[in-house]
């Protein structure tokens, strides 16, 4: 089975939510998945997609790259980690990769709440992915 058709349910609605620049191309056995989401609420359905198709993400047969398109002014939130920075993540999960990292006591901004777990958010250089939600309090 081709990756586009496996996946097809995710191109489609990736499609249909209004996902700008869509981008989708495989390459060496991995389909590469870039655009940009309208809102978080669709960065996160996309993903729920994801999970449904490649249950805990295992596969290892898909990149997605999903930015939301502006900055969504939501609840500030200062994180809570002991003493060490928290890892932000290109999606929800502590198996996908790291794309940056908030420090003890930095203030970010809510993106939307993927689940209880995990949350979207964006911190002030700009850096936008999944970070573990006990980690992160109202400001």
């Amino acid at each position: 089975m081709a990756l586009q058709d496996k996946y097809k349910e995710l191109i489609d609605t990736a499609n249909t939510s209004g996902v700008s620049d869509l981008q989708v191309a495989e390459q060496d056995g991995v389909l590469h998945i870039n655009g940009t989401a309208p809102s978080g609420e669709v960065k996160d359905n996309l993903w729920n997609i994801y999970g449904k198709i490649d249950p805990n993400f295992l596969s290892g047969d898909v990149v997605m790259d999903i930015q939301v398109a502006t900055a969504v002014e939501g609840a500030k939130l200062t994180v809570v980690t002991d003493s060490t920075n928290l890892n932000v993540r290109k999606g929800p999960g502590t198996d996908q990769p790291i794309v940056g990292k908030a420090a003890h006591g930095e203030v970010v901004s809510l993106v939307s709440k993927m689940n209880d777990q995990w949350w979207l958010i964006r911190t002030d250089d700009g850096v936008e992915g999944y970070a573990y939600a006990q980690y992160l309090q109202p400001s």
